[in-house]
């Protein structure tokens, strides 16, 4: 295992300008997703030299996660007024339950032999904590970077590496560089910023808030695979 990396300093938040929200919190975050594209676990993941217990570390951290993820995914389905919204949310807790983990079964055969890692265990008491206020367009904003930032390094890798078939993590970058996900991604999106329109700057900000620490948060989980994080005592 390597020495930590150290995050980012946060971007700036200048000016909206107009922008739609998803743009501009997508461009306020750049410093933090340039260096996830410098994490040695994706660096290895891409060249398929990661070690095999590394990545068997990070499918079973993601598969807590997951777990979590899929309640907060219902909580905004419980919280949408609009029926379309409502749908989305819940089928992408669906989804997130039945898909994602088959992808971990094929890598993982013991799922529960891992207790949840510090950064695991952050990461979504911070997106549970946000459901228990009943902020609607703030959880939503904090569950977008899980779809976006995963669909934008799948669709990148997918695009640079050769033969998924041959690849020991080609169903990985599959499952994330597929354009169903980048569809479902899109649609996300455009929840986040119809929300975002039409809240006030209080809301919003609190909404950019809870995009960026949810972008960092995605950094740290995969640092923390890279490191096999454990508790310290």
């Amino acid at each position: 295992m390597t020495a930590r990396t150290p995050l980012p300093t946060e971007a700036g938040a200048g000016p909206d300008r107009g922008a739609p929200f998803s743009d501009t919190a997508w461009e306020r975050t750049a410093p933090i997703r340039e260096a996830i594209d410098r994490l040695p676990f994706l660096l290895g993941l891409e060249e398929g030299t990661l070690p095999r217990e590394t990545f068997a570390y990070y499918m079973a951290q993601d598969a807590h996660y997951l777990a979590d993820y899929g309640r907060v995914l219902s909580a905004c389905a419980s919280q949408a007024v609009d029926v379309a919204e409502l749908l989305f949310w819940s089928s992408s807790a669906s989804n997130t339950v039945l898909v994602e983990r088959e992808l971990h079964a094929a890598h993982v055969a013991d799922l529960t032999g891992t207790e949840k890692s510090p950064t695991c265990t952050a990461y979504t008491s911070y997106l549970l904590s946000l459901t228990a206020g009943g902020r609607y367009p703030e959880v939503a904003a904090a569950v977008l970077p899980c779809f976006w930032i995963y669909e934008d390094v799948g669709t990148r890798l997918k695009g640079r590496v050769q033969d998924l078939a041959t690849h020991p993590y080609g169903d990985w970058i599959g499952t994330y560089g597929d354009p169903a996900f980048a569809e479902s991604t899109r649609t996300a999106r455009q929840i986040v910023d119809r929300l975002a329109n039409h809240a006030g700057p209080t809301v919003r900000g609190r909404m950019y808030t809870a995009f960026r620490r949810a972008a960092q948060y995605e950094w740290m989980f995969w640092d923390a695979a890279w490191r096999q994080e454990a508790w310290p005592v």
